[in-house]
């Protein structure tokens, strides 16, 4: 587990991360959110729908211990993170409504999340993992608090959100980064436990959303652009979110091979993002392309 001082800087670091997502958030952000209906209910049915079931589905299917399972499915059960907005700006996607998705998946997960986790965690509580559903809930409203600081800090000062909101990119690698290198050496039993399925569940669970939630949004005939952002919104998780959940959650005996899936995520999912974000981006210039020929 992590020292006292481990604890204090990790909170920190987490307490900024919070408030620089909210700095990122505006009332006309909220307004578009309202307005865009179809797009956003397909979005939150992608975010929700699908992704607890995609980490639910690898979890059984990989046969995972229940630990790294609980783990697993509560990164599925996340909203989405910030890292999308700026990830579906570079693909040519809906900004917008990235924007839009973001914010409504965070509200939503105060109620979604312990649902979730209750939904598909159940037949894991065995007698030496109890899930604490009501420590889940405080602390995902107590995780919402710096949000809220954060949306007041960019309505009184713009200059000083937007400086907020890079420093807090930045620090949430930083924080990934400094959680591997204190939690590998203290849990070199749990690393030699990771197996191969392990690591395919931690890759596969961001690639089936990225397809899933483009294949629903063509389907129900959202544009390239808008699906392109559902695509990104879907498979890219709040990944410091669920960390922050986890450890405000569960007891210390537990926390360790809880929080190994998650950092798992954190660790494959730039790359993942980056080759969809790429993928994307060359077919937004294909379409282009076509368009003037």
């Amino acid at each position: 587990m992590l020292t006292r001082v481990e604890e204090i800087l990790f909170a920190s670091m987490i307490f900024f991360l919070m408030v620089a997502m909210g700095t990122t958030l505006t009332l006309e952000n909220f307004k578009k959110a309202i307005q865009s209906k179809k797009p956003l209910l397909i979005g939150m049915i992608s975010q929700f729908g699908f992704m607890p079931l995609i980490a639910f589905g690898l979890a059984t299917g990989f046969e995972l211990s229940p630990s790294f399972a609980i783990g697993l499915i509560l990164v599925g059960c996340t909203p989405g993170g910030t890292t999308s907005n700026l990830l579906t700006y570079y693909a040519k996607g809906d900004v917008a409504l990235s924007i839009s998705m973001t914010i409504a998946s965070t509200i939503l997960a105060i109620v979604m999340m312990p649902f979730l986790f209750w939904l598909y965690c159940s037949g894991f509580n065995a007698e030496q993992i109890q899930i604490p559903y009501k420590s889940i809930i405080g602390s995902i409203i107590i995780l919402i608090f710096p949000v809220l600081i954060g949306i007041k800090i960019r309505s009184a000062n713009l200059k000083m959100a937007l400086k907020i909101e890079k420093v807090g990119s930045v620090l949430g690698i930083l924080m990934i980064v400094f959680l591997l290198i204190v939690m590998v050496p203290k849990n070199i039993e749990i690393l030699k436990k990771t197996t191969s399925a392990m690591y395919i569940s931690a890759i596969l669970i961001t690639i089936l959303g990225y397809i899933f939630g483009y294949a629903l949004s063509r389907v129900l005939n959202l544009s390239e652009k808008q699906s392109t952002t559902v695509s990104l919104e879907t498979g890219i998780q709040n990944g410091p979110l669920t960390i922050a959940v986890i450890l405000l959650s569960f007891p210390a005996g537990l926390v360790n091979e809880i929080l190994w899936m998650p950092l798992l995520y954190a660790l494959f999912v730039p790359i993942t993002s980056s080759f969809a974000t790429l993928l994307f981006y060359l077919k937004s210039k294909k379409n282009q392309k076509e368009m003037i020929q």
